[in-house]
């Protein structure tokens, strides 16, 4: 198998974008990119460091960003699993990217920027829920957005496919497999329900 050593030979695979991937760029939030991403919940972030690379979803029941000014965005870190993989990538190095998705569109926006990690307690405390805080907050500066070709969640029909995960292993299953039954199993799905809801802020 020989591989794609070059840009101008991955070009040459490629051609020219058309007009309207580039001229949809921008470098801050206008007032439609503002009300798109104001209408997310759910993001994919992207980050880089010195391990690699790390992806991770983040979802909160509303706008899953907050707007500090149109070129700046700031993220609640809530509970997780404290491997905290993207923070510690931020830290070392602040190149980040975010997608953000909207259930029933199969458009996507994409923020590419800068980002930093604050325990600002101002800051955490706009966000609080429930009577508790999320513990950091990644803060990010946009250096472009722009919209991503709606094709690939069109191809995936993500919104209009049946529920096909009925047959896929648990979280428990996978866990007992990668420890050869020492931790996971049954007992750590049927508690996971009440686990979550207990630590979902």
């Amino acid at each position: 198998m020989q591989f794609i050593e070059t840009i101008e030979d991955l070009e040459s695979h490629y051609g020219t974008p058309g007009a309207a991937a580039t001229r949809k760029v921008a470098q801050h939030l206008t007032p439609l990119y503002r009300k798109w991403i104001m209408a997310s919940r759910l993001c994919m972030v992207s980050t880089v460091g010195p391990e690699g690379t790390d992806g991770s979803p983040r979802g909160d029941d509303g706008p899953v960003v907050l707007e500090l000014d149109p070129q700046t965005l700031a993220m609640p870190d809530w509970h997780g699993n404290n491997r905290i993989d993207t923070l510690r990538n931020v830290v070392r190095d602040p190149r980040i990217s975010l997608m953000f998705m909207v259930p029933g569109s199969n458009n996507v926006v994409r923020v590419n920027g800068q980002a930093k990690v604050t325990a600002d307690a101002a800051l955490r405390e706009r966000f609080e829920f429930k009577g508790k805080q999320p513990r950091t907050v990644i803060v990010i500066k946009i250096q472009e957005i722009y919209t991503q070709c709606a094709r690939a969640l069109m191809r995936a029909r993500l919104w209009q496919s049946d529920d096909e995960s009925a047959d896929l292993p648990t979280v428990g299953q996978i866990l007992a497999e990668q420890t050869d039954g020492e931790e996971g199993g049954k007992p750590y799905d049927d508690a996971w329900g009440a686990r979550a809801a207990d630590t979902m802020w």
